[in-house]
């Protein structure tokens, strides 16, 4: 009988470290007015399989952030980020595992939610 961990595939049942890939669901707040901005707010990404070393990723830049649960994670956006009007990508990234082994999958970016300005 072979044990499937979690994060393992068929083709290394043995894959414990593994990270799951992370699911971003949404993001708030999705709409801003460029006139109206704070100099800096928090954005919370809602999904799935968030770990603790999961990030999230601003147009590009990763951000210090907060894992609230598996399923929410915070992260500071500052004024400066927001050069004008525009759309602006959101992502969450997990690092992958430190297994080595061929044949697991780990970590991974999560599918992109976009941060409208106006």
């Amino acid at each position: 009988m072979v044990l499937l961990l979690p994060g393992c595939n068929a083709l290394n049942p043995l894959c414990g470290s593994a990270r799951p890939r992370p699911s971003l669901k949404s993001i708030s707040p999705t709409t801003m007015v460029f006139s109206q901005l704070p100099p800096s707010f928090v954005i919370t990404a809602i999904g799935s399989d968030f770990v603790s070393s999961s990030v999230m990723v601003f147009n590009g830049a990763t951000l210090a952030t907060s894992v609230i649960s598996s399923s929410q994670l915070t992260a500071n956006i500052t004024s400066s980020m927001i050069p004008g009007a525009g759309s602006f990508k959101v992502e969450v990234q997990t690092p992958a595992g430190n297994t080595g082994d061929l044949g697991c999958t780990s970590g991974g970016t999560s599918s992109p939610q976009t941060l409208t300005v106006n």
